[in-house]
Order: structure tokens, then sequence, then C-alpha cells
């Protein structure tokens, strides 16, 4: 079935909310853990970030669509991540010459199912007041008890492990192999912008899956090693914490964004939690506490490390703060060559303010 612009769709959340619009992408039912970002652009690096695997997106701004997709240019992986998408204004038609296609025809080939006509201000108001939860979205089941057994089955994000399902299933290399450094990537959902950030700065890369061993990633005797983000909860992955761990005991550099910043503050002994909303955006203000100066950030996380257990903590040190809600942003372990931060330097979409981390490892390589 073919969708059209009267091809009618309802949204329901774990609390009983439901909301009516109209279907986009793929007529279908599809439900996972409800968020919202406020990015004003960059909606296709944001459906392609594997940090949004088993998460429906609430795009905020107002159009969405209007200016089509760019296959190649601008997807952060190999295929659409995400579990549904929520809007306000949808548009099938593009006007952007550039472009390879329509976001419709781009959501209906990967079989997202989507809804559109909904009052996002409403929603997402309802949602920081509530909290993250499930949700599913319809465009063939209007029945409402019917829907609530459909959303029964959406797993909690909480406690589920993702990394191992949207990682490489095999190793690969980027750069070139005369580059300055060789750089181990462990990929628990890496964005392709993150690993261009390094083979611009003189890296080549080895990407291994989430679950490779140690031993395995040290055969190739890097230069230093990078911890990716990813999607789901970092207190269920045992096995990223004693790779991580080994790469610490190694003595050589290491570098860790998002889900890799909550690993390696587990790995230092500190807990990790969930949040009641998470950040999802481009304009998180941060501060760098070591030089001073403030950052606006790109944000994805749901997850966040324990700031009374940092601040207490002999094996970190706190770098970087969220001026919105003083939420740890970045750390740095103790007499060790490592530091991860929170926050997304790469930022694609988003503001570049803090790619000079991507500096700092390099010199730590150097």
């Amino acid at each position: 079935m073919k969708i059209t612009e009267s091809t009618p769709a309802v949204l329901l959340l774990q609390d009983g909310t439901l909301f009516h619009g109209k279907a986009l992408g793929k007529i279908g039912t599809h439900g996972g853990e409800i968020c919202f970002n406020t990015g004003m652009t960059g909606y296709q690096e944001i459906y392609t970030d594997p940090s949004y695997a088993g998460q429906v997106i609430i795009n905020t701004t107002a159009h969405i669509g209007n200016y089509g997709v760019m296959d190649a240019q601008e997807a952060e992986s190999n295929q659409v991540q995400i579990a549904g998408m929520v809007c306000n204004e949808f548009s099938s038609v593009n006007s952007r010459f550039t472009a390879t296609g329509s976001l419709q025809d781009y959501l209906e080939k990967a079989g997202i199912v989507g809804i559109s006509g909904i009052d996002t201000r409403a929603l997402v108001r309802h949602i920081r007041t509530k909290g993250v939860m499930n949700c599913l979205i319809s465009s063939e089941i209007f029945d409402v008890a019917s829907l609530q057994i459909e959303l029964a089955k959406v797993p909690n994000m909480e406690g589920l492990e993702l990394s191992s399902q949207v990682c490489t299933q095999e190793t690969y290399f980027l750069g070139d192999v005369n580059a300055d450094f060789k750089v181990a990537v462990l990929d628990l959902g890496v964005k392709k912008s993150i690993l261009s950030n390094l083979t611009d700065r003189g890296c080549y890369l080895k990407v291994f899956p989430a679950k490779t061993s140690f031993d395995e990633i040290a055969a190739w005797q890097p230069d230093g090693y990078f911890v990716s983000n990813g999607p789901g909860d970092p207190a269920v992955m045992p096995y990223a914490v004693e790779t991580v761990s080994r790469f610490l005991a190694s003595d050589k550099p290491v570098f860790g964004i998002c889900l890799g910043h909550q690993i390696l503050a587990q790995v230092c002994g500190l807990e990790t939690y969930k949040m009641h909303n998470g950040h999802r955006g481009l304009n998180h203000p941060v501060k760098n506490l070591e030089t001073g100066l403030s950052e606006i950030t790109s944000q994805n996380h749901g997850f966040a490390v324990r700031m009374e257990e940092l601040s207490a903590s002999s094996q970190a040190t706190l770098t970087h703060i969220n001026l919105n809600d003083q939420t740890v942003e970045g750390l740095r372990v103790n007499g060790k060559k490592a530091f991860s931060v929170q926050h997304h330097p790469e930022a694609s979409p988003g503001p570049h303010d803090s790619r000079y981390l991507f500096d700092q490892f390099i010199d730590l390589m150097r």
C-alpha cells in the first residue's frame, strides 16, 4: 500500500496518551523509546546515527523533508537506524538540487514507520514532564486495545544491549596505510564522521566489532585506542568494560566518545544511570574546566555518569560539565593517557567547537 497525504496514523505512548496524525515512510506498526532532538537541521545524519537504534525520534523543528537526502554524503552509517520518526510538517518533495531523493522514499525503502501532523511542542512538553518512555506508531492498527498489546512487546532501553547488533560484523581499514598513527577503533556503533575526523588527522584505522577480544586488537600494535559512541545501556556491556580496561592497562592513549565515555567511566569504577530525558540536539552548552572556556556541543545520549561518584573518585577527574543541568560531560583518567567526553566533538550535524579533542588524542600518540 502506498502512502498518500490522507493516510492516517496514530502514536500511542506507554502512559496511554494517544495522538492522531498522518502516515509517512512505510505502512506498518513499530515501536521504540520515544525521545526528542532539538536540532534545526541534519535529519538524515540523525536517522543514520547508530546511537539512535531502538529509538523513535521526535524532530522539534517544524519542517522535515524539505531538503531531501544525499545518500553518500550525509549518512552516518550504512542504513537508517531509528525505530520510527515523529514530526509536525512533513514534505514528501524537496527543493535542494543536489538531493539524491526524497525523504519519503528514503524512509519507505528503509522500512521506517513514521507519523506527521503531530503537535510536537505539546508532545515534547509531555515527555519533558513524564520522562522518556516507550511508544508505538501505526498506520494499520487503530484499535487502542490492540495497540497496547503491541506496545507491551517493545523492550525497555534500560538493560538493553544494542552495540553488538549495530556495529560492524567484520574488521575493516580506513585511511592511508602510511599514515603517522595506527588507531584501533572499538566499534560500539560508530559514526562515519568520527572516523573521518581521525583519518583527516593522519590516522590509519582498523575498526573492530564490539565484542572483539583485546588480544586480537592489540596484535595489530596500534599507537592508540578509540572507543566509539553507540546505543543501549552501558551498564549491561561487561565485555566492553573488560576490553577497555585492557586498553587502559596497556598505557597507550585512549579516547572515548559518548557510550565510549560511559564505558571508560565504568572501568574507573563509576556507575552510569538512565536520565529522565537525556540530551539530544545541537546547542548544548558545555564548559571545559581545564581551559575555562565554554563550547556549544552536539549531543545524543540517554545515560550519564554519576557526578557524585566522579567527584569522589581517585581514579578519574572531571574535565567538562553541562551548563544546563550540571551533568558529567568529560573526564580524564588519573595517571593515564586516557580521556573521554559525553558530547559529540565530530558534530555532524552541529557546531565544531569541540573538534580540538581529536587533536588532543593525536598529541597523546605523538
